[in-house]
C-alpha cells in the first residue's frame, strides 16, 4: 500500500505532461479586426505560424491587435508572413509589426504594377508609400514568390497556393474538379483592376477540414478557379474574398459549398449589401460570422451573436479551431460564446483523395526561398 501514492502521483504527472500535447491538436485561425482590411493568423498543431496580411499602419492599432492574437496563441515569431497583395489595408502594418515580433519569411507576388494606369490612380501615392515601407522590412528576411501549385512546408497541414500575380492553378486540388453549373454568366469585373486580381491565395487541408483564403482575388482569376469547373472543391470554412464585396459573391463563387463563412469587413468598408444578400441565399451555408456590423445602407447584417464588433469602439477577433476529423468551432471574441460544427458528411469528400491526403501529388513543388537582398 505504501507504493500506491507515488504510483498515483507519477501517473498524474504524466497525464498533466501530456495535456498540452493533446490540447494543441487543433489548427487555430484568428480573424483579427483591422477595421475592414485583412489580418488572419493561422497556428498549426505543430506550433508553426502563418500570418496573412497585416491591416493598416494606423499608428500601431492593427499591429498591436495582431500581437495580442499571437500572444493568445503562444506564438513568439511569425514563421511565414503572406501579403496577398499590395494595398495599404493588407500590407500597411508590416513595418510596425516587424519591430514587435520576428518575421522569418515573407511571401508575396513580387512587386507593384507600375503601368501608366497605375501611376495615374488617385490612390497611387498611398499604395506606393505602403509598399516601400513593406519592401524595406522584407529586405531583412527571407523572401519567397510562390507560383500557383507551390506548397508551403508546414508540418501536418497541406497548404497549396492557388493564385498569384493574376495566374491560377490549372488542375484541381485533391477531391475537386466538379463542373460548376452556375458558370453561365461571365464574371463581374473586379472593382479594383490592378492589385486585387493579383492576390496570392491558398487552399488549406488539415485532415478532413478545408479552408480557403484568396485575399481580394476578383475578376478573371477568381472566375478561373471556379469555372467551368470548381478547382477548389467543397470548403468547410470560407473567408469571403474582398471583404464580402459585390464582385466576389456572384452565384458561381458558391460552388465551394461553404458550411461556414467569415466576412472580414469594417463598419463602412466591405460587407456590401449585395454580398450579404447573396450570402443569405446560399444553400447549405450554416452560418456567416462578421468582424463588424455593417453600417452601410441596405446591408442585411447577420445576427448580433455572429458579429465580433457592433461598432468601431472595440477590436475583437473571431477564432476558429479545427480538428483533423473536419469538425471545428468558431468563437466570438466579444461574447466568448463558441459554436461547434460537426465533421462534414462523407459525401462532401472524395474517399480516394482522403487516402492520399498525407502525400502530395508527384508534381507538387515547395516554394523556393530567396535570401535577403
Amino acid at each position: 500500500m505504501k507504493k500506491t501514492g507515488p504510483i498515483i502521483v507519477t501517473v498524474l504527472l504524466a497525464a498533466l505532461a501530456l495535456k498540452p500535447a493533446f490540447a494543441a491538436r487543433t489548427l487555430d485561425i484568428y480573424f483579427i479586426d483591422v477595421e475592414g482590411g485583412q489580418s488572419t493568423l493561422l497556428v498549426t498543431p505543430a506550433g508553426e505560424s502563418l500570418l496573412v496580411d497585416t491591416g493598416y499602419s494606423a499608428n500601431g492599432r492593427d499591429s498591436a491587435r495582431i500581437l495580442a492574437a499571437a500572444r493568445d496563441a503562444g506564438v513568439k515569431q511569425i514563421d511565414y508572413l503572406l501579403i496577398t497583395h499590395f494595398h495599404p489595408d493588407h500590407d500597411g502594418g508590416v513595418a510596425e509589426l516587424s519591430t514587435m515580433i520576428p518575421i522569418r519569411t515573407f511571401i508575396d507576388h513580387g512587386d507593384l504594377v507600375r503601368s501608366p494606369e497605375a501611376l495615374a490612380e488617385e490612390r497611387w501615392p498611398g499604395v506606393s508609400a505602403a509598399y516601400t515601407a513593406y519592401a524595406a522590412a522584407r529586405s531583412k528576411a527571407t523572401h519567397v514568390e510562390p507560383k500557383p501549385g507551390d506548397r508551403l512546408p508546414l508540418k501536418g497541414v497541406d497548404v497549396v497556393f492557388v493564385s498569384s500575380a493574376a495566374a491560377t492553378i490549372a488542375k484541381p486540388v485533391a477531391g475537386a474538379g466538379q463542373p460548376n453549373p452556375a458558370c453561365d454568366a461571365p464574371a463581374p469585373p473586379a472593382q479594383e483592376r490592378l492589385e486585387n486580381p493579383r492576390s496570392t491565395g491558398f487552399h488549406l487541408r488539415f485532415g478532413r477540414f478545408r479552408f480557403v483564403d484568396l485575399g481580394d482575388l476578383s475578376g478573371p482569376p477568381l472566375f478561373a478557379l471556379l469555372c467551368p469547373a470548381n478547382l477548389l472543391g467543397p470548403i468547410d470554412l470560407y473567408l469571403v474574398p474582398h471583404h464580402g464585396g459585390p464582385d466576389v459573391t456572384y452565384p458561381a463563387t458558391f460552388a465551394v459549398k461553404p458550411r461556414v463563412a467569415i466576412v472580414n469587413n469594417g463598419a463602412i468598408k466591405g460587407g456590401s449589401p449585395e454580398g450579404f444578400a447573396a450570402l443569405h441565399g446560399v444553400q447549405g451555408l450554416q452560418d456567416v460570422w462578421q468582424l463588424h456590423r455593417s453600417q452601410l445602407a441596405g446591408a442585411r447584417n447577420f445576427a448580433d451573436d455572429r458579429i465580433a464588433n457592433l461598432d468601431e469602439s472595440t477590436g475583437h477577433w473571431i477564432k476558429a479551431s479545427a480538428s483533423e476529423d473536419g469538425s471545428f468551432t468558431v468563437t466570438n471574441g466579444r461574447t466568448g460564446v463558441t459554436k461547434k460544427y460537426a465533421p462534414p458528411p462523407q459525401s462532401l469528400r472524395d474517399p480516394q483523395a482522403e487516402r492520399r491526403r498525407r502525400a502530395p501529388p508527384p508534381d507538387a513543388r515547395e516554394m523556393t526561398p530567396q535570401p535577403p537582398a
